[in-house]
């Protein structure tokens, strides 16, 4: 099979999102979850991307200003809003998937890979957020196809000349159809990574177990391949231009 068997796209559905208050975070002492035995695999696995620009980097700028300018401690702070604060972070969710007859591919902003969540791979990214929105990135997996997966690698990457990762604080949250919302964070400093291996989602004899990765690498969806043994060829790709 090539690199994108089966990426088509699709038109737009309904998603089923978790409704619980209550979730589960994946960490190095807690790595996995069943999705199986929490009841919660069918129906549309959404999975959300949210970052913003850690506060330290922003109150380090305002220290420095003062000391040029000591009478703009006289004045209010100024506040920052949501999308202003994060408008030169670029962070992409992606997913490298295997299915079950044996297709390889990738689905990501990069390249305008959005896939399709009712034919294969049943994985759709809903689209690429540039300048860190609320709602952040969001990619939806159709479960109801669960055993046409074999193994589904979600990931996180800069892109071309934006900060490292050190400088966001970024969550990767997965939203079951039904049961509780599982949360990783992306906490962990490594100032010269490019890309995070975030979450392997394996079919193991039936059973979908959710396995936390958070695994920083130098280099892009390459390297991430090579770590992981995917086997896909890789080539440059670049964004289009778009207007705020």
């Amino acid at each position: 099979m090539g690199l994108f068997d089966g990426l088509r796209g699709a038109g737009a559905a309904d998603f089923d999102a978790g409704n619980s208050a209550n979730g589960i975070e994946l960490t190095k002492r807690h790595q996995t979850v069943s999705l199986t035995k929490q009841g919660a695999a069918t129906g549309h696995l959404r999975i959300n991307l949210t970052w913003r620009m850690r506060t330290s980097d922003f109150d380090a700028g305002r220290r420095q200003s003062l000391l040029r300018h000591p009478f703009k401690a006289l004045r209010p702070p100024e506040v920052l809003g949501h999308g202003q604060s994060m408008v030169n972070v670029d962070l992409d969710l992606g997913c490298l998937y295997e299915l079950s007859d044996g297709t390889k591919g990738v689905v990501q902003p990069l390249g305008g890979y959005l896939g399709d969540v009712n034919a294969p791979p049943y994985i759709k990214l809903s689209g690429d957020d540039r300048f860190g929105s609320a709602s952040g990135e969001t990619m939806y997996i159709n479960l109801d196809h669960r055993d046409a997966i074999k193994r589904l690698l979600v990931f996180v990457y800069i892109y071309d000349q934006t900060p490292a990762f050190d400088r966001t604080h970024a969550i990767v949250t997965l939203y079951p159809s039904n049961g509780p919302h599982i949360e990783i964070g992306l906490d962990e400093r490594h100032p010269q990574a490019r890309s995070c291996a975030v979450v392997m989602i394996e079919n193991v004899k039936g059973e979908l177990v959710v396995r936390r990765e958070v695994k920083f690498v130098y280099g892009f969806q390459g390297e991430l391949d090579r770590l992981y043994g995917w086997g896909l060829q890789w080539g440059r790709g670049y964004k289009t231009k778009v207007e705020r």
